[in-house]
Parts: C-alpha cells; structure tokens; sequence
C-alpha cells in the first residue's frame, strides 16, 4: 500500500480530509509573519503532527481565507498561512 501524497493545506480544497505531517515555514514566505511568530501561532491554533484536519469552507471571492476544522475547533486562516502546514489524506473519524 503506498503512502498518500503530502501537500499544502493550503492548496486544499473543500471537503479535503486528512492528517497534518509537519509545519514547513519556508513554504509560507507570503504569510506576513515572521517564521517563529508564525509557527507559535499554527500550533498555539492545535496545527500539530497527526491532528485530524477536514476543509469545511472557502470564501466567495479568491477562496480565502478557509474554514479548517483541527481536532474539535473550527479555525479561520489565510490560505498563505495554510500554505506552511503539510497535510496527507486519508480517512478521518
């Protein structure tokens, strides 16, 4: 069985489900924050290794920001800060 790709959360799309892999800053150079400010802040929000995460929604104009839900809270964020948390699919409870 082979392992499914890892991509960009922010290059997701809604109804995407799976599990988070890894932070990797260098892939949100556009975030506005500078890297530690930003890593604090994705895993302060539950953005860490092997938490369930599952798109809900996208705004009307651009498709941003999203609706993520990460665990049990449902979190609003920027695509080009979703673009740091690296995702796999797969089936989630």
């Amino acid at each position: 069985m082979s392992n499914p790709p890892i991509i960009a959360l922010g290059d997701a799309r809604v109804g995407y489900r799976g599990r988070i892999r890894a932070l990797d800053l260098d892939r949100a150079p556009a975030a506005g924050l500078p890297p530690p400010e930003l890593e604090r802040r994705l895993i302060e929000l539950g953005f860490v290794e092997g938490a369930a995460v599952e798109l809900l929604h996208q705004g009307l104009f651009g498709g941003d920001p999203i609706a993520v839900r990460v665990a049990a809270t449902t979190i609003a964020l920027r695509r080009r800060e979703a673009m740091a948390v690296m995702v796999s699919a797969e089936t989630v409870p």
